[in-house]
């Protein structure tokens, strides 16, 4: 037992450095290309900054742009590997709510990093293309995961990593799981913007609860302003 135990603590160990590596090496590229732009950001650039030598860098990276587009691959897996263990009393968006909540803690520990790469994105035009592109594909299998926690049984495809055989045709995705998949991506950008631009004091997975809270309710429209003002921010008139 205790050996098992000894081996665990030290894979342990080993996946943390390597998340710390990779990490370091998004930092600096993002913090590089805020300056310089991507485009006149080398791989060597990157890797003197992180500390690490290029080589070290193709272990992590298969390119310069994956850098800037893959700075936490495992993200998505995270999300459905907690959805699919989550209690089974939990409703498939309570579910969803609570696995991406967890995810966007580790978020606001670097929202400078992540800022500065959405800034970084906004000036590279195919850096955006290609995230956007990962964000569809994440949202797919996300949706199939939803699917196959609502019914295991039945047509929703099978999960990415939790069932046989590999992506399904996106046509055996229900509507259900597509429309909660999207909802939730909308929700935890609505979340993060609304935190960066108005600087609560509350941290991020409390703001992207309080979103859900209101889709679980139906989205209905919220009080009256007490400052005699419509809910739009319009002025009354006398």
């Amino acid at each position: 037992m205790q050996c098992v135990t000894n081996k665990g603590a030290g894979a342990g160990l080993r996946e943390r450095k390597k998340q710390a590596t990779r990490a370091a090496l998004s930092e600096a590229a993002v913090r590089l290309a805020a300056e310089h732009g991507a485009e006149n950001v080398t791989v060597e650039a990157i890797s003197n900054a992180a500390g690490v030598s290029p080589r070290t860098f193709f272990n992590y990276f298969d390119s310069h742009d994956d850098v800037f587009v893959m700075m936490d691959p495992d993200v998505g897996e995270r999300v459905r590997r907690a959805i699919r263990d989550a209690p089974a009393e939990l409703s498939p968006l309570d579910a969803v709510r609570e696995a991406m909540a967890a995810e966007l803690a580790e978020v606001e520990l670097r929202h400078e990093v992540w800022s500065l790469r959405a800034k970084v994105f906004q000036k590279s035009p195919h850096l955006l293309a290609r995230g956007l592109g990962l964000h569809m594909a994440e949202e797919r299998d996300l949706a199939r995961t939803i699917a196959r926690r609502i019914d295991p049984d039945g047509h929703g495809g099978p999960d990415v990593h939790g069932g046989p055989g590999g992506p399904c045709d996106d046509a055996d995705i229900e509507l259900y799981p597509r429309l909660l998949a999207a909802v939730a991506g909308t929700a935890a950008r609505v979340a993060i913007e609304h935190w960066y631009a108005h600087s609560p004091p509350l941290t991020f997975p409390e703001i992207f609860r309080d979103v859900f809270t209101h889709l679980s309710a139906g989205l209905p429209q919220p009080p009256a302003q007490t400052d005699d003002r419509p809910s739009d921010g319009r002025t009354t008139e006398s």
